[in-house]
């Protein structure tokens, strides 16, 4: 939904111009309207995420059929997700950049152009090869939405309703999971690798129409202001102020401890783990899948309503959401013969439904912290943070998984994925030091 940015609830008091304080992306110095007109530019925009979540998180439920096709083992598998995830996250600063330019409409179009392209390319590879290209184009065109989608939020909403219309994107982009995990799921084995895939990549050509002939990125207001008018930075002038910036920073390290987990399981683990390790049906399995998707939306509900009512809930909501999901993770690996009872995986299935939601708080650090002339550019540096993190947990799960079963290619042990999965302590335990290193930098910038 990855993967894929809240805003902050209320203005912050920092050092210098701050998006909170300047005019409105449309130039003035008027909030934007809101309204009607803003929830159409916020859905079309928002479809676009949704088409490439399904893209996205296709490969979740495609996994063994992957390997089977490919005739790969686990490392060779997760290198499609890592691969996938290494140029969404790299791709993030130029898209910011991308966005802060040409404006969000453009970048979508790009974006839905190579979603279709690599997806139509991924259905009919018959090799490992050209099919981990075809991942990465899609990775490509996965990049270029999400923070899109919330530039044209911020120029059509006011900056309270930010908080809340972003996790509504988030919750939007889950819509896409569920559609992954129950409707792609049955089609793949009814249909066929190819069919399946395909009709995917055609859905594209519904969705840049839409775009095309529907979509204002922008309210309709006076002329921009001389101000507005004024020269650019250089590209790298304007990635060195942003991050230089303690909140942007921060964001980074928030996003990328808290989405990672619940990441990393739906993107590719989840499915082989459940069925391989716990014994369960691939529909029970994508079931329990289901319920993730559920619980994110569940909790990208709560927690749009609580940073909509107070900046202050951000590093409560942080620090509970890492401490629950290692603790969760401590009690199902640690279960005796390496196969926990069904209430505790549906258990630490539902905490994870919270680390998306959560990761987006990381993206309010970044924009309050940033003037609006460089709120694309923040984003994009603070949303690299959960996929580098969900790159490292894909490639070292993997690693470990072949390491543990030598001369296997496939069939991995209970007591494998026990001790594969012991790597998510890795990335968390170094996500959380820095922000609460971060966390006191910020606090004294205020």
């Amino acid at each position: 939904m990855t993967v894929d940015p809240a805003s902050a609830a209320r203005p912050i008091t920092v050092p210098g111009p701050r998006v909170d304080a300047g005019p409105s992306p449309a130039g003035t110095p008027h909030s934007p309207p809101g309204g009607r007109a803003a929830w159409l530019a916020w859905s079309i925009g928002v479809s676009v995420y949704i088409l490439a979540v399904i893209h996205r998180t296709s490969l979740g439920v495609a996994g063994l059929d992957a390997a089977e096709r490919f005739t790969i083992g686990a490392s060779a598998l997760s290198t499609f997700s890592i691969l996938q995830v290494l140029v969404y996250a790299a791709m993030q600063i130029p898209v910011g950049l991308l966005v802060d330019r040409f404006g969000p409409r453009r970048v979508l179009l790009l974006g839905v152009l190579l979603l279709s392209l690599g997806q139509l390319a991924f259905a009919f590879s018959a090799s490992f090869a050209p099919a981990l290209a075809s991942r990465a184009v899609l990775g490509c065109g996965d990049a270029m939405t999400f923070i899109s989608v919330l530039r044209i939020a911020a120029r059509w909403f006011p900056a309270a309703k930010n908080p809340l219309v972003a996790q509504l994107t988030g919750l939007a982009g889950m819509g896409g999971n569920l559609v992954t995990t129950v409707v792609l799921a049955q089609a793949l084995h009814r249909e066929g690798w190819t069919p399946t895939f395909t009709a995917i990549a055609l859905l594209g050509v519904a969705v840049f129409a839409l775009v095309v002939l529907f979509l204002q990125e922008a309210p309709a207001g006076p002329p921009v202001s001389a101000a507005a008018q004024a020269p650019r930075p250089a590209v790298g002038q304007q990635i060195r102020h942003s991050w230089r910036e303690p909140g942007t920073r921060l964001g980074l390290w928030v996003h990328f401890t808290t989405q990672f987990p619940g990441n990393a399981f739906g993107l590719l683990w989840g499915l082989p783990y459940l069925v391989e390790a716990q014994g369960m049906s691939r529909a029970a399995a994508g079931g329990l899948l289901t319920l993730l998707v559920f619980s994110n939306m569940a909790f990208g509900l709560l927690f749009g309503r609580l940073l909509s009512r107070t900046a202050r809930a951000r590093m409560p909501i942080v620090l509970t959401v890492i401490a629950a999901t290692s603790a969760g993770w401590a009690v199902t690996l640690a279960w005796p013969g390496g196969h926990p009872p069904l209430w505790l995986l549906v258990g630490i299935i539902v905490v994870m439904g919270s680390n998306g939601p959560a990761s987006l708080v990381g993206l309010d650090y970044a924009r309050s912290h940033n003037p609006v002339e460089r709120l694309g550019t923040a984003s994009g540096i603070a949303n690299m943070g959960g996929f580098i993190g969900t790159m490292i947990t894909l490639f070292g799960i993997g690693v470990l998984l072949d390491a543990l079963t030598p001369g296997s290619g496939s069939g991995y042990s209970a007591e494998a994925y026990r001790w594969a999965f012991c790597w998510l302590y890795v990335p968390m335990a170094v996500g959380t030091l820095m922000i609460l290193r971060l966390r006191r930098q910020v606090v004294a910038a205020v």
